[in-house]
């Protein structure tokens, strides 16, 4: 299906997307909603494994809704020659080509920077891998699971004594297809001073560990190794998960100075709310585990509901642990427009995530539904300059499909 929407501040940008799963295409989603014209290459039979991800229907993953619409496919097999050629072509005219392969797949092709930054000086090039482009790792298999295990956050996450769990969601991936997005639109800034584009090298593992706040400079300053804490926050008190007496957790926060004095004297505890050694964050981290067990035996006796209700009208930030089911019944997320119904081809509804950020004037839209394989390969083929009978003589020998 496709939908009328505004244009968004990345119409006009043309995108080559090679590459496969989940951070290259969410790196190349993220263009898309916004605007840009994305050309995705797959290979033909079998496409992205994505398309067999998870849940399926009609043969389908419903998780390929999300991350390849307002997407084109193309099936080509890069492993020929012929194939190649034609990502040359549209690279010419492309302003970024997104690949996520391992290192050195793209100059086996000739489709390396040296060639395609020679064919179009001006092309940015966003590079996701396992271990970036350089250094002894760089040409080893690299998964986000991996990345998160060396970029330290497995470590953090999980009960003290126990196997480190992961993150439910491929978080490596996806920040690193983030951190890419920041580099193409930092390169593309650069453009538009200089006119030429640039590679942007993207490590999940790197892009992880971007995001590991204090962990290094504490050890560097103290020889601190922080280690798994569960629900708290280590160092930052008191915030945590508490159990409620209907066995439903709340997530309290009430690590400012002000607003743990509003929930000391919330959950009864004025003399706590006084306490001049319990003024600011260091103090508090002292006596840690004297407050959890304070808000923890008031959380014990009401509901998380009454919790939550009581916490709100004292301005304290807490919430409850929501399953999908609740992010699907709640007001908040249908008035940011964070549910978005989306018609499929069939005729069927699909409720899918709206559009992040959120821009005021240029917001993200849906234009069109993720695409069939190689649904657009003729289209774009004769984008390039290429006529029917040619493209008939390239499916014959399945270098399209």
């Amino acid at each position: 299906m496709t939908t009328t929407a505004q244009p968004g501040p990345l119409t006009g940008l043309k995108v080559v997307e090679l590459g496969q799963l989940i951070a290259g295409p969410f790196a190349a989603k993220t263009l898309a909603d916004f605007g840009a014209d994305v050309i995705k290459i797959e290979a033909p039979r079998t496409g992205d494994p994505l398309r067999k991800w998870r849940l399926l229907k009609d043969g389908t993953s419903v998780w390929w809704q999300v991350q390849s619409r307002n997407k084109r496919s193309v099936a080509l097999d890069l492993r020929q020659a012929e194939a190649q050629d034609i990502v040359r072509k549209l690279a010419l005219d492309a302003d970024v080509l997104i690949e996520n392969f391992r290192p050195g797949a793209m100059e086996g092709w000739g489709l390396g920077p040296n060639e395609l930054l020679q064919l179009n000086p001006r092309l940015i090039m966003l590079r996701i891998s396992g271990y970036g482009q350089t250094g002894p790792y760089r040409d080893r298999p690299g998964f986000g699971v991996v990345a998160e295990a060396m970029s330290g956050l497995r470590h953090l996450t999980g009960e003290p004594g126990r196997v480190p769990v992961r993150v439910g969601v491929s978080i490596g991936d996806t920040l690193a297809a983030l951190h890419g997005v920041i580099g193409i639109l930092l390169a593309l800034q650069h453009r538009h001073a200089s006119g030429k584009g640039q590679v942007v090298d993207v490590a999940l593992y790197e892009a992880v560990f971007n995001c590991m706040e204090s962990l290094l400079p504490e050890y560097s300053a103290f020889g601190a190794v922080r280690g798994p804490a569960g629900s708290a926050l280590p160092g930052i008190a008191p915030s945590n998960a508490y159990r409620c007496s209907d066995g439903a957790y709340a997530l309290i926060a009430g690590n400012g100075d002000s607003i743990f004095k509003r929930l000391m004297q919330c959950i009864g505890r004025p003399d706590l709310a006084a306490d001049a050694a319990l003024a600011s964050n260091d103090g508090r981290v002292t006596r840690v585990q004297e407050l959890d067990d304070a808000i923890g035996q008031w959380a014990a006796g009401l509901t998380v509901e009454e919790v939550l209700a009581a916490l709100e009208s004292a301005e304290v930030p807490a919430g409850k642990i929501y399953t999908v089911a609740d992010i699907a019944a709640d007001p908040h997320y249908a008035a940011r427009g964070m549910l978005q119904k989306m018609l499929m081809d069939d005729g069927s509804e699909l409720a899918v995530p709206g559009f992040v950020p959120k821009l005021s004037v240029t917001p993200g839209s849906q234009r069109r539904n993720a695409p069939a394989l190689g649904q657009d390969t003729d289209a774009v083929l004769r984008e390039v300059g290429l006529t029917e009978a040619q493209i008939d003589a390239l499916r014959q020998r399945g270098v399209v499909g």
